[in-house]
């Protein structure tokens, strides 16, 4: 897939960056895993050369593309257009470069999983400008909150919140949360152990914006910074199915089985079994949810039998049976 961040003159360089950085990440760790990078990475601007919000100047930028989806080739599945935010208490954009850009982002047709919209910071505002916001939910900056309430009054500004998702317009509250927003779309697109794996890697705690389902369990508990923790916590998640004692746990960590209990205690929250039992039942759970049997979704997540997934189940407390999770009669078991 595509990504093509939109630079302007000024654009707040933590912005791009950031999520640049999030994406190259990813790609790297899946190829070390012998997998296909994913993210295909573009900048572009009205001009071939632009300075940054730190004064620092970029040069050999792509022309803002000619987006026709129906000529695409058959591996750019996806187009992310990322427009960011520029530094002053409000966006200037009546200049040559600014009219440019905002003509070209009128003429995008947004689809979802074809072309979508991601805004960093007040490139909220741009995109209001252009009229890209009309009747979704969104978010920006705190400054630059009135500012989007004025330039579309057809989207509903949200406050408070790390980011905001409606498909296919996806917008972040500025600066530092682009990484946030930028990890939830790397686990939509390439599962969340990976973007576990890339918080990790960018020294990054894991958080979500109020308004967003909870976490995946791949996720939870991984909001620190312990490298033998996270070591133990992916080999986890990459096999479920694996006989996880805490020794053999420990063995990953190269510590003992005793201090391994309490580096969970310390930086996860959560026994080191109880994680492998809230892993295992995530994993279940999507098998179910693919037309798995409640057998075979026991098998495919490392439970010793169909009787030990229910057991968990409810000692987890998740509503109803295992086998009422099936596909086509999960719609029914929510709450």
């Amino acid at each position: 897939m595509a990504v093509h961040f939109v630079l302007l003159p000024d654009s707040l360089i933590l912005d791009w960056a950031g999520p640049a950085e999030a994406l190259r990440v990813a790609n790297q760790l899946r190829m070390a895993q012998g997998q296909a990078p994913v993210f295909e990475l573009h900048f572009v601007g009205p001009s071939a050369e632009t300075r940054s919000s730190v004064g620092a100047c970029i040069s050999a930028l792509e022309p803002l593309p000619e987006l026709s989806l129906s000529s695409e080739p058959a591996s750019i599945d996806c187009h992310w257009v990322v427009v960011v935010g520029q530094p002053g208490r409000t966006v200037g954009l009546d200049h040559a470069e600014g009219r440019a850009v905002l003509h070209w982002l009128r003429g995008l047709r947004l689809a979802p999983g074809r072309l979508e919209l991601v805004c960093v910071c007040a490139g909220s505002v741009i995109a209001a400008h252009a009229g890209l916001l009309g009747g979704h939910r969104v978010t920006t900056h705190h400054q630059h909150l009135d500012e989007l309430r004025a330039a579309d009054p057809a989207c509903e500004v949200v406050q408070n919140r790390v980011f905001v998702l409606d498909s296919p317009v996806c917008t972040s509250a500025g600066v530092t949360t682009g990484i946030d927003l930028f990890l939830h779309r790397i686990a939509q697109r390439c599962g969340p152990a990976l973007a576990a794996q890339v918080a990790q890697t960018l020294v990054m705690g894991l958080r979500r914006g109020p308004q967003d389902p909870e976490l995946s369990p791949f996720l939870n508990h991984r909001d620190h910074l312990h490298p033998a923790l996270h070591r133990v916590q992916d080999a986890v998640s990459q096999e479920p199915q694996r006989d996880w004692s805490v020794p053999r746990m420990a063995e990953v960590a190269h510590t003992s089985p005793r201090h391994l209990g309490r580096l969970f205690a310390e930086h996860a929250g959560v026994a080191p079994l109880d994680y492998v039992r809230q892993l295992r039942l995530a994993v279940a759970e999507t098998a179910l949810q693919a037309g798995l049997n409640v057998t075979q979704a026991a098998e495919v997540a490392g439970f010793s039998s169909d009787t030990q997934l229910r057991r968990t189940w409810h000692d987890l407390g998740r509503a109803g049976a295992p086998s009422q999770w099936v596909r086509g009669a999960a719609a029914s078991q929510v709450g």
